[in-house]
């Protein structure tokens, strides 16, 4: 009733629009309008109101539905255990194994329903809706919507059955043990309506199955059919409505029974209803005995290059202990240039985007930016004060209270560093002062809403905060709860487009760089202003310095009361004297970018960060010295060295860079005309190609970085360079679809073109090489595993199961029998960017969209299979690369630029006793060089007997703390065992989520900590154990 009485209304507004139109003329027009488009605006919110009490009908329901469903498959268990036992005596035949998809939930079956066993036997139960809701008529077609926003996981029905949520076909010759006893063929009254539902199901997709199978006809099956078509255009309507309210999804991939064909045995995977066929080796008799674990391998992050200078500022900063800290990606790095060590503070769960240093220049607060995780959960924003010596976490603040991110944030200096200023990135950008070690906020103001670039302390006067950005200066008067704002006025002197940095003078002062190239003392006046000119005590300017050509970015006080000025356009440091006269200068060369930060270094040194992601340590005597350096945009290639420990980088910025990974240094950098993307090592290791955006490609000398040699293939990227392992083919993968073969001679040198694979219908994205350079394994965009025969014309192979017992030299393909088990539930093909196995055949590492690098055990093909997790990443992970001995795993990231160096190490079994979880100790983990290349001996990392691993020091920094166990709910511990599930120092490493850790390596809870006797390596870069459990330290 009430929508028809707003429906009414209109009319009756028209008719008295006329008649007043009539009668007083075209004047009252307008109002006429409004009052119709008040009507349709009242239509539409009933119309709202009815759809959304709709949506709370459906989703009442859907709750209807699954109680039902549970209630029915408690009922039928037992006799479908009993049928089961009736089946296997009388037919001897062996069940259907066990199907299996990315969402957890077995299809059907019904015996493994109990209490007490895991989260994918208990998800059972959730499959019945399918065949419930085509069971009892158009009740079911109601609740048949119920089970939209369950994941699906089935279990398989009998072997004359095809499940209709399903696409594939089962073949019957199939019969693997299953550990649940299949659904009977003989049904009850209350299971025949789901076969039947099913039968026309698959009847729809087509006659697929053997003629042995068992059909209904007539008109019952009939009218199930059309009651099945009925509820997917009703599932589908709900799946529309939750997706538009965030509710969960239906996973995107999903696992299919084990299926045989007059090719062989094989697994179908499910990839946005795109199957995926992946047949069994020859030498696997039953795949259900497959079991896959947690690898005893764990990652530790040793090494981080690169640093974010092109979009920060004022991030740079020495301490007490030598080492510079700065930050990229979710990682704050301590870098002691002398010693060539880092250390990480890894309790960040996003972009890091600003730091500050605590008076006492041991403590630390910084902030991140908002972000997401796997699941689509906010990361919300907030600042981590920790301390820079046990790197441990101290406070978690504003956790709700910042939007979007934190932009810039310090400490008090007339209290000692009690209080903590923070402004967030929102519209209004939002002042807070916290007393940091309570976590409570005592103020909070809007300031403006345009940018505002930086905020500080006075450091005498307490009360006093300023601010400044865009074409402002603000000077807040703190008073207890409350902050009041005075503008600076700028008078006579021109008003800059932005004040870009500020700074304090000795005598209370404050000075302002802006981007005119101007400093601007502002002095507080006590004399009574005139007139409308502001309040007594304000801060006004005093004097004018015009001190750089472009904009002044940076301002450093030093300790004896000069002052150090950097410049935008014009790279110069200046050295002001007390007086703020110039007494030196130097420029940064160009080929650096332009001055970011600016920080005082030992003695005369400085410190300088710059737009390109440079870390500079100079003097005005004798220049400057690259400490830090990285890649200025989204990084894809990556390429290990066949026998040396060093590594090849390729980027957007069209930057190509060889690392040497024992000393941690840039070996040389060379600059492409266009952005590279893919790169590999000839096997002799004397030459790398290249491949870049524009189907061009290169071919560089790896010790001279001269160019040996330049092809094109096609206009499109180039996704994959792939060397045989002979070295005499080169295969090169486009985005075009084909794969181009190349014969190499002359170690690399010399290229003629050979053939070119057509088959693919989207482009390449992986490929590998068989040991006798015969054959080559190709995924593509639409999820397509292909074969290639080489020697005949680069064929494609059509009998795919040909290909099934080839042993590849290298695995970096994405989808195949021996990796499917790392694909995530709910995955929609995007989502794993890189895959490598190592070269003793022991791990596979993994990159994937979720800034996470993961450790699984190889082979990895039983689905849901556990890994170890690292974060450190805050963008896409978008490579992953082993050296060539498996000492260590590179990793890159895509938008943060950054590379990570992780050091493998292994777990052997200790003193402790076996009931410890804690037990372990690490060993450095060696394996034999690959592609048969003799390895070159290493200094820093020598093999010994494989009997007796090599045991790892007890301490690899004088800077680690060991602390005694803390009482349950402490928030502090600065010891953490590397490869436990908590964060820890190699990157908040977690057990993989999607199934539960081995029962003798039982998951630590959030306020677990170690003690020294715990750990025969004591980590000196951890985070804090009491952040686990909270929705701030979930994966990016």
């Amino acid at each position: 009733m009430e929508d028809c009485t707003a429906k009414s209304e209109p009319p009756v507004c028209n008719s008295n629009s006329t008649a007043m139109l009539n009668h007083h003329g075209p004047g009252k027009e307008d109002d006429s309008i409004s009052a119709a488009s008040a009507s349709d605006v009242q239509d539409r919110l009933s119309s709202l109101e009815l759809r959304v009490q709709q949506q709370e009908d459906e989703i009442t329901v859907m709750k209807a539905a699954l109680a039902d469903v549970l209630r029915r498959l408690a009922l039928s268990e037992d006799s479908a255990a009993a049928s089961a036992k009736k089946q296997a005596s009388g037919k001897g035949q062996n069940p259907l194994r066990e199907a299996y998809s990315m969402s957890c939930i077995a299809n059907g079956g019904s015996s493994g329903r109990k209490s007490h066993r895991d989260s994918s036997n208990i998800s059972v139960a959730k499959k019945e809706t399918l065949s419930s809701a085509a069971k009892s008529g158009s009740e079911r077609k109601r609740e048949r919507p119920a089970m939209e926003g369950i994941k699906e996981k089935e279990e398989p029905p009998p072997a004359n059955e095809v499940p209709a949520s399903s696409p594939q076909t089962p073949s019957p010759s199939s019969h693997p043990p299953s550990p649940h006893p299949p659904t009977p063929q003989r049904q009850t009254p209350e299971s025949k309506g789901p076969s039947s539902a099913k039968r026309g199901s698959s009847a729809k997709r087509g006659m697929e199955r053997s003629q042995s199978s068992t059909w209904d006809s007539g008109e019952d099956s009939r009218n199930k059919l059309v009651k099945a078509a009925s509820t997917s255009k009703l599932l589908a309507k709900v799946a529309k409505n939750a997706e538009k309210h965030k509710d969960p999804v239906i996973s995107q991939a999903k696992m299919s029974t084990r299926e045989r064909n007059q090719e062989g045995e094989y697994v179908k995977m499910f990839m946005r209803g795109r199957p995926i066929t992946m047949f069994i080796p020859s030498d696997v008799e039953n795949s259900d005995d497959i079991r896959t674990e947690l690898p005893p391998e764990r990652l530790k992050l040793e090494w981080v290059y690169g640093y974010r200078g092109r979009d920060c500022r004022a991030n740079v900063y020495l301490l007490p202990t030598g080492e510079i800290v700065y930050f990229i990606a979710s990682v704050v790095v301590l870098f002691n240039y002398e010693e060539r060590t880092q250390r990480h503070y890894l309790g960040h769960t996003d972009c890091v985007k600003c730091l500050a240093v605590h008076p006492d220049k041991i403590r630390i607060a910084t902030g991140q930016i908002a972000g997401v995780d796997k699941d689509g959960r906010p990361l919300q924003p907030h600042v981590r004060v920790w301390d820079s010596v046990s790197l441990s976490t101290l406070q978690m603040i504003g956790q709700g209270v910042f939007e979007r991110g934190v932009g810039s944030l310090a400490f008090s200096k007339a209290d000692s560093g009690t209080h903590l200023s923070v402004i967030d990135d929102s519209n209004e950008h939002m002042l807070t002062v916290w007393d940091w070690q309570k976590k409570s906020k005592i103020a909070e103001i809007k300031t403006t809403n345009e940018v505002v670039l930086a905020v500080e302390f006075h450091p005498t006067d307490a009360n006093t905060i300023v601010t400044c950005g865009k074409s402002h200066i603000f000077f807040w008067t703190w008073s207890g709860t409350s902050l009041a704002r005075k503008q600076g006025i700028f008078g006579k002197y021109e008003k800059p487009k932005f004040v870009q940095c500020l700074a304090f003078l000795s005598n209370g002062d404050i000075l302002t760089g802006d981007s005119g190239g101007v400093m601007l003392i502002w002095s507080r006046s006590n004399v009574e202003p005139a007139p409308g000119k502001g309040p007594k005590g304000a801060f006004q300017i005093s004097r004018q310095i015009k001190a750089h050509d472009g904009s002044v970015f940076t301002l450093c006080q030093m300790r004896n009361g000069t002052l150090l000025t950097g410049g935008g356009k014009d790279h110069k440091i200046i050295l002001w004297d007390h007086d703020l006269n110039p007494e030196r200068e130097i420029e940064v060369p160009d080929q650096y970018g332009t001055i970011r930060a600016v920080a005082e270094g030992k003695g005369e040194q400085f410190l300088v960060g710059t737009s390109r992601n440079f870390i500079l340590r100079g003097t005005f005597n004798d220049g400057f010295q690259v400490e830090v350096q990285g890649h200025t945009d989204e990084l894809w290639g990556l390429a290990t060295h066949p026998f040396r420990d060093t590594f090849l980088t390729c980027a957007q910025d069209s930057q190509v860079c060889l690392w040497n990974a024992v000393d941690h240094t840039l070996e040389w950098t060379r600059l492409l005309d266009v952005h590279g993307h893919c790169a590999d090592f000839h096997p002799s290791g004397a030459v790398v190609a290249i491949g870049t955006k524009s189907g061009k490609w290169y071919a560089l000398d790896a010790e001279t970085r001269d160019l040996v040699a330049i092809h094109t293939d096609g206009n499109e990227q180039l996704s994959v360079m792939r060397y045989s392992v002979d070295g005499a083919l080169l295969a090169v993968g486009s985005h075009d679809n084909f794969i181009y073969l190349y014969t190499v001679s002359d170690n690399g040198r010399k290229y003629s073109r050979y053939g070119k694979c057509t088959g693919h219908s989207s482009y390449i994205t992986h490929l590998d090489w068989s040991p006798d350079n015969k054959f080559i394994m190709s995924n593509s965009g639409d999820y397509e595993i292909l074969y290639w025969d080489i020697p005949n014309g680069c064929k494609l192979i059509r009998n795919r199961s040909e290909c099934k017992d080839i042993d590849w030299a290298t695995y970096t393909c994405v989808l195949g029998f021996h990796v499917f088990g790392v694909w995530p539930e709910g995955s929609d093909g995007t989502d794993i960017n890189a895959l490598i196995r190592s070269h003793n055949r022991k791990v596979i590492a993994l990159a994937d969209d979720f800034c996470k690098v993961h450790l699984f055990q190889y082979p990895c093909s039983r689905f849901k299979a556990p890994s170890h997790k690292y974060g450190a990443h805050s963008s896409h992970v978008t490579n992953v690369s082993f050296l060539h001995r498996d000492s260590h795993l590179i990793s890159t990231g895509g938008k943060d630029t950054s590379i990570m160096q992780w050091r493998l190490v292994e777990k052997t079994p200790s003193l402790v006793p076996s009931d410890s979880a804690l037990g372990l100790s690490d060993t450095l983990m060696l394996s034999p060089s690959p592609r048969g290349v003799a390895s070159l001996p290493l200094t820093p990392l020598t093999p010994q007997t494989p009997t007796e691993p090599p045991l790892l020091p007890l301490a690899t920094s004088t800077n680690a703390v060991i602390t005694p166990p803390l009482t349950p709910g402490a928030e502090v511990v600065d010891i953490q065992e590397v490869g436990l599930t908590g964060p820890t120092a190699n990157g908040r490493q977690e057990s993989s989520p999607d199934s539960p850790p081995p029962s003798n390596e039982p998951t630590l809870t959030s306020d677990s900590t170690l003690s020294p006797k715990d750990s025969l390596e004591p980590s000196d870069d951890t985070a804090t154990p009491s952040d686990e459990g909270t929705p701030f330290s979930l994966p990016c």
